[in-house]
C-alpha cells in the first residue's frame, strides 16, 4: 500500500477540557467535523498543541480513538505518539496503529538530550515497530536538541516508513540542508504558521498548523495556491493572516489558542497546569488581532 502525501494543511488539534478538567469528547468530535467540513487534508491529535504531556495514557489512546472516528477515513490522522522514552514511543505508536491512525508524529526525545547515534536508534526502533508512515517532529526550542541532517538522511535510507519531518526549528537554511541532502520525495512541513510560505519556496510541502484550529479554511487556501502555483493568493492569505500566526504565540502554545477558540464559542479555554490562561494584558492583544484579522 503507497503511503500518504502529506502536501497541504494538516491541524495540530487542541484537546478540549470540560469545566471539571475531563476530556470533552463531544467537543473534540465536533472540532474534527469542523476540520473536515473546512476541507483541511489532516489533523494531528495528542501533538504538544494537544497538550498531549498532561494527558494520561488512558486520555491519550481516547483522544486518538475519537479523532480517527470522526475523521472516519475523509482526512488524514497524524497521531502525536513521541516520548523521551523509546519503549513507551514504540507502545503509543504501536496503539495508534491499532486504533486506525494513518500515520505518527515523533518527536525529538526531549530533556534527556540523546547523541546523534542515539536519536537514530530511536527513532529506527519506532519505525521497526509499526507499518504506517513516520513523521519526524524537529523543535529545538522544546526539545532542547534538534535531529541533524545526518540523522534525518540515514534514517529515510534505512527506513522505508520514515518519510517526512514537522520542521519547527524556525530556519530556512535547514529546510534548504534537508532538500538537498534527501531523496526528492521526502516530504517537508512546515511546524511554524508565519514560516509556512518562506518554507513551502524552499521546498516544504505544506505545514503543521496552530492557527487552522480556527481558520482552517485559510490555512488550507494559503498552501493550496501555492501548490498550484498562484504564489499571488498564497502571499494575500499570508500576509492578511501574519498578525493572527504571531499574536497566537505571545503565550505558551495552546493557551492562545484555546482563548480565541473560546471566543468564537467553539470549546472552553481550559488547560492543564503546569499552563495556565492568559494574561489580561495579552488576552486582550489576541482578542484585538482576531478583529482586525476579520476571525471575531
Amino acid at each position: 500500500m503507497p503511503f500518504p502525501s502529506f502536501a497541504g494543511a494538516h491541524t495540530a488539534l487542541i484537546t478540549p477540557f470540560r469545566e471539571d478538567g475531563s476530556l470533552d469528547e463531544t467537543a473534540l468530535t465536533r472540532l474534527v467535523e469542523s476540520q473536515v467540513a473546512a476541507g483541511i487534508s489532516g489533523v494531528i491529535p495528542v501533538g504538544t498543541t494537544g497538550e498531549s504531556p498532561t494527558l494520561s495514557h488512558e486520555e491519550h489512546a481516547r483522544v486518538i480513538e475519537i479523532t480517527v472516528k470522526a475523521a472516519a477515513k475523509r482526512i488524514l490522522v497524524i497521531a502525536g505518539t513521541g516520548s523521551n522514552a523509546t519503549t513507551e514511543a514504540v507502545e503509543l505508536t504501536k496503539e495508534a496503529e491499532k486504533l486506525g491512525a494513518d500515520a505518527s508524529l515523533q518527536v525529538a526525545p526531549y530533556y534527556n538530550k540523546p547523541s546523534a547515534e542515539g536519536l537514530y536508534r530511536h527513532f529506527r526502533k519506532v519505525a521497526e515497530a509499526v507499518s504506517i508512515p513516520i513523521v519526524l517532529y524537529s523543535i529545538p526550542g522544546r526539545c532542547g536538541i534538534e535531529i541533524p541532517v545526518s540523522v534525518v538522511t540515514r534514517l529515510a535510507a534505512d527506513c522505508p516508513n520514515v518519510i517526512a519531518i514537522k520542521e519547527a526549528g524556525g530556519s530556512v537554511e535547514r529546510v534548504n540542508q534537508l532538500k538537498a541532502a534527501l531523496p526528492e520525495s521526502f516530504q517537508i512541513l512546515s511546524g511554524d504558521d508565519s514560516l509556512t510560505l518562506p518554507f513551502m519556496a524552499s521546498g516544504a510541502v505544506g505545514v503543521i498548523s496552530v492557527a487552522s484550529n480556527i481558520i482552517p479554511a485559510e490555512v488550507e487556501g494559503l498552501v493550496r495556491s501555492y501548490l498550484k502555483g498562484d504564489l499571488a493568493k498564497s502571499r494575500e492569505l499570508h500576509a492578511r493572516y501574519y498578525p493572527l500566526f504571531r499574536d497566537l504565540f505571545i503565550e505558551p502554545n495552546p493557551v492562545p489558542i484555546k482563548t480565541a477558540l473560546a471566543a468564537k464559542g467553539i470549546c472552553r479555554s481550559d488547560v492543564r497546569l503546569p499552563l495556565c490562561e492568559m494574561t489580561d494584558s495579552n488576552r486582550e492583544i489576541l482578542l484585538k488581532t482576531l478583529r482586525s484579522t476579520g476571525v471575531l
